[in-house]
């Protein structure tokens, strides 16, 4: 039976937030036996809910709040009101999100040390290493059910996949597969496998993909200790005069305003509204807002280096059939300065459906380029290139005074330009995907530049030193000891692989580590 808490019980931990680091921390914290209230903004879908079309399913799960944009890169042009496409819905965007699931390298926990100082670059090792790392990875692998690892089989190739494969080899990288996935191959922990439908970002109907949404969230209500609050828009933290949390001021379904009570407040809102709320949360005692004694509150924001490659040929491949992003190149993940750039990239098969397609080649809408792209759709074959960017202290979330929301709060800035190692690793990482497609015959190759993508990182970053960034190893604010970040905002530096799997990994540690204080009494 799920729990019902009071708004007045100040022994609950209270989490923002039902993604990759609020549910899993939620049922974690749920599991042994902690007292949780989850808050979360959007409403719940389950797989028979979701959408297998994607202008619906994007009106039922993105999150479209007020936002706006500046700085030089395309999304700024060309989507300036979504600069990331992530989910309002309980599950967050593991509701949406591909399923790759890969370890950091040893190297990407300490970048500063590996790569040196960069200009114009605001490099800084993670506090944590991969041998630390490794069993909560271990950890985390086993709850999404990652393959490839485990003694768990690979998922199937599909046609995109063999594509990609042929021209990976015929280039001579060697290290090329369908990936690891938290997408099952195989019945796996009450979830049925992969029917290879092709809809992964729309929600999985099945439920082969892991998700929050229908796993972690419902496991946690089950102990009788977690409550999800859906439709729960979070406002502002609350503090006491001694600059403890006290709790939170939310909004609920009916935009009454509420306030619950809180012994610890984690936060999980994603990186663009994680550093908004603690922003927005500015009082006397924190003028600049919560847990921003740094300066670094909303700053290094990064969202990968990414772009896409897709190719025509002269015989269909039907690209859109089976798992959107079953297949890896990881050759060029590696750190090889001789490339021209720090740090290095994954190649990921990609397709988009046709509505998204038309909605993102470059140049988009009109003329023969375009119409002749689409008319090849049967035809093509496609990846997404993403890699390690840079973070950048000017890369940063802001307050839009000028822009409310629908609760009447400034809506978030979101600025960002490319540094020139981004730059660099962008037009290397076209060149070897036409590469890939042209040693296999493609008739035609075309590079598109970023889209809204959602891997969002920084923002709360976490630092050795409290002067260097807003979390320290735990994901517990330098500034505020009941506060703790608990998203991908806390990267210190983003590494080459899709987050989820570190964000999963480190939420299962940091529940393992707040348990562990709230039976000391230290919090």
């Amino acid at each position: 039976m799920a729990a019902k808490f009071d708004l007045t019980d100040d022994s609950i931990v209270v989490v923002i937030g039902t993604g990759a680091g609020g549910g899993v921390l939620a049922n974690e914290l749920a599991q042994k036996g902690v007292k949780v209230v989850a808050l979360e903004a959007g409403g719940r879908y389950l797989p028979g809910d979701y959408l297998n079309d994607e202008w619906d399913s994007f009106g039922q799960l993105a999150w479209l709040d007020a936002r706006t944009t500046s700085g030089d890169w395309r999304v700024a042009k060309d989507f300036s009101g979504l600069p990331a496409w992530i989910v309002k819905a309980v599950g967050g965007t593991t509701t949406h999100w591909a399923g790759a699931s890969l370890r950091f390298q040893e190297h990407e926990w300490k970048a500063l040390t590996t790569y040196g100082r960069v200009q114009g670059a605001n490099l800084l090792d993670w506090p944590i290493d991969a041998a630390e790392m490794a069993p909560w990875y271990e950890k985390a692998e086993d709850k999404l059910g990652v393959t490839r690892t485990g003694g768990r089989e690979g998922l199937p190739g599909n046609n995109n996949y063999k594509v990609f494969e042929a021209g990976a080899k015929a280039l001579g990288y060697k290290d090329v597969h369908t990936g690891r996935m938290a997408i099952n191959s195989a019945d796996y922990d009450e979830r049925t496998y992969c029917h290879q439908v092709g809809f992964c970002f729309q929600g999985c109907k099945f439920g082969a993909k892991w998700s929050s949404a229908y796993t972690d969230i419902p496991r946690g209500e089950a102990t009788g200790n977690l409550e999800v609050r859906e439709k729960a828009h979070v406002l502002r933290i609350e503090h006491n005069d001694q600059g403890k949390v006290t709790g939170v001021v939310y909004a609920d379904a009916d935009g009454n305003q509420q306030m619950q009570q809180a012994r610890v407040v984690c936060l999980a809102g994603n990186s663009i509204e994680s550093p908004r709320l603690l922003l927005n949360s500015a009082s006397s005692m924190f003028p600049d807002g919560l847990a921003n004694s740094s300066g670094q509150v909303g700053r290094n924001y990064m969202r990968h280096m990414t772009g896409s490659v897709y190719a025509v040929f002269d015989q269909p491949v039907r690209f859109w059939r089976g798992t959107t992003m079953a297949g890896i190149i990881t050759d060029e993940s590696r750190h090889d300065p001789s490339r021209g750039f720090v740090g290095g990239y994954e190649m990921e098969t990609l397709a988009l459906g046709l509505p998204f397609m038309a909605a993102f080649l470059d140049p988009g809408a009109w003329g023969r380029e375009f119409t002749t792209a689409l008319d090849a759709y049967e035809n093509m074959a496609g990846m997404w290139l993403v890699g390690e960017d840079m973070p950048q202290e000017t890369n940063r979330i802001t307050l839009n005074h000028d822009v409310k929301d629908q609760y009447g709060l400034p809506a978030p800035n979101v600025h960002f330009d490319d540094h020139p190692n981004d730059i660099a690793m962008r037009n290397h990482a076209y060149k070897q995907g036409q590469a890939v497609y042209e040693a296999v015959g493609a008739t035609r190759t075309f590079p598109t530049p970023p889209y809204p993508s959602t891997h969002n990182l920084g923002t709360n970053r976490m630092a050795e030193n409290a002067r260097d960034g807003v979390v320290n190893r735990w994901g517990q604010t330098h500034d505020i000891a009941n506060l703790f970040i608990s998203d991908g905002s806390v990267f210190t530096t983003g590494a080459s692989e899709n987050p989820t799997l570190t964000i999963v990994a480190l939420a299962i540690r940091q529940a393992d580590h707040l348990a562990s204080e709230l039976g000391k009494g230290n919090l």
